[in-house]
């Protein structure tokens, strides 16, 4: 049995069968939106857009056609009645997730997605809503999809967004007096020095305040003693 190549080489001896494609991340030009090989039928559904717009007129802001991928942005105050009827109306039965986006711009900085899929008719589409920084509340869609219960609680938890009407508003992840969001583009990435105490590094030391001191320009508090070593041992 031949060996197959192996996809690091660099020189493989057939590079179409190792070739790979991907979303990109910059400025799509009106190439780019035709030629994604990874979008496939599921991708587009302009007669679902033509159903929202027909159903909810101008509470449709707008479509955004990217890598021959639909996003359909909708008023947010409007966003349970659009999932509803999506729902019950196009066969969008399965939710697969929400999260925060946080574009650190003056106005609409934040937007919530929502990622649907049609297991019947095998189409799959993506919603936004665009939330200022002054008003972050945004209605809960557990009533119509529970599985979104545990995605919301965490894009509360990391990007303060207030779901309304959702069932359990805990934080997911930090403790419920924890101040700040840590997906927020402000929130350093070396965390902020005392906000959390951690656990000692052995069991009879102290708590650890600052995990990062020494890169804060303070020294660690070591909750431990070094042991001596033996010059000799070496």
């Amino acid at each position: 049995m031949s060996k197959p190549d192996n996809p690091r080489d660099e020189n493989p001896k057939n590079p179409e069968e190792l070739r790979f494609h991907y979303t990109p991340t910059d400025e799509p030009g009106a190439e780019q939106e035709t030629e994604n090989a990874h979008a496939k039928d599921t991708t587009r559904v302009p007669a679902v857009i033509d159903a929202l717009r027909e159903e909810f007129g101008a509470a449709v802001l707008d479509v955004e056609r990217y890598a021959n991928e639909d996003t359909i942005y909708v008023e947010k105050n409007r966003i349970r009645e659009v999932c509803r009827f999506l729902k019950e109306e196009e066969g969008f039965d399965y939710f697969v997730d929400l999260g925060g986006i946080d574009n650190f711009t003056a106005e609409d900085r934040y937007e919530v997605f929502y990622n649907l899929v049609s297991t019947e008719r095998q189409k799959r589409l993506r919603l936004k809503v665009k939330v200022d920084e002054g008003d972050m509340q945004v209605p809960s869609v557990t009533e119509v999809y529970r599985a979104a219960n545990w995605n919301e609680r965490e894009a509360y938890d990391m990007f303060g967004f207030s779901f309304v009407d959702h069932p359990d508003p805990r934080r997911m992840y930090m403790p419920e007096d924890f101040d700040y969001h840590p997906l927020r583009k402000e929130f350093p990435q070396l965390g902020i020095p005392g906000s959390l105490p951690l656990p000692p590094q052995t069991p009879d030391g102290d708590l650890t305040m600052d995990p990062f001191a020494a890169a804060h320009g303070s020294q660690p508090v070591k909750s431990y003693e070094e042991p001596a070593t033996d010059p000799d041992s070496e």
